[in-house]
């Protein structure tokens, strides 16, 4: 058998049943969960549900005065909030584990050239994700509450309820933790002959507009979280258009080893 006939049926009698699949799927969920139990557990264990609440709070409580503090409106709140708190934490710490579980469920139907160009990618996402959220905690929510403070009359004391907080700020984390991957939206897009590079170049100001709309729709209503938002999209989208570049020329010493194959067999 040549390497071409090698080369095609790579992927010859990997073809599972639809029960198989199922199965393999619940596992791999299955994995996941477990993933994000010990995860719940070690952060319950350092540093608590309560030194959670307190990191998350050090931005808003930097533009409070010294002896303010969040309040909790609910009757369930000091006990539900905590708790929210430290799943999303867990989620994020187990994000790596997760994609992982995605990739090994659908490792199986992929090439090898495939698999090689998914790791990658899975941990770059998780990178990526984790600096956008990183970028919210440590540089947006300072920014954009000492720009609200500046609206607040003297008469009025911002004591803010925790459960809108944590509610307003997740949503910040989930929104930045998306809109950073944009490189590998791009990537793929290239990747996957959906678009091209001349393309992408093409729609960079028409991006531009979305980065700004999209900003205005999901961040709060405030000049800083929306600049803090729609700038790194751009700024992302010029590296995804260099990454796919770079991919492109990476791929063509392999394309053209194929090609020379074909024809030699």
């Amino acid at each position: 058998m040549s390497d071409t006939e090698k080369s095609t049926d790579e992927l010859a009698g990997s073809e599972q049943p639809f029960v198989q699949h199922l199965m393999e799927l619940r596992d791999r969920l299955l994995y996941g969960v477990i993933g994000l139990a010990i995860c719940m557990a070690l952060l319950a264990f350092w540093p608590g549900p309560s030194g959670l609440i307190d990191l998350i709070a050090v931005p808003i409580r930097a533009h409070m005065p010294p002896d303010a503090k969040l309040i909790a409106v609910g009757v369930f709140s000091p006990f539900f909030v905590p708790i929210k708190v430290l799943a999303m934490a867990a989620l994020l710490l187990s994000l790596p584990w997760w994609m992982y579980q995605v990739w090994a469920f659908v490792a199986p139907g992929l090439y090898s050239h495939e698999k090689r160009f998914a790791i990658p990618l899975i941990v770059l996402g998780s990178l990526l994700a984790y600096v956008g959220i990183a970028f919210v905690q440590f540089f947006v929510l300072d920014k954009m509450f000492g720009f609200i403070q500046q609206f607040t009359p003297a008469s009025v004391a911002a004591t803010p309820d925790i459960a809108s907080y944590v509610e307003a700020i997740l949503s910040l984390y989930l929104a930045f933790g998306l809109a950073f991957q944009v490189p590998i939206v791009v990537v793929l897009l290239v990747k996957m002959n959906m678009v091209t590079v001349e393309k992408l170049k093409e729609f960079r100001g028409y991006f531009i507009v979305v980065a700004f709309v999209i900003a205005a729709v999901v961040t709060p209503p405030d000049v800083i979280s929306q600049l803090a938002l729609a700038v790194p999209m751009c700024i992302l989208y010029e590296i995804g258009i260099w990454g796919a570049q770079w991919f492109i020329k990476a791929a063509a010493p392999t394309e053209a080893e194929t090609a020379e194959k074909e024809s030699a067999s």
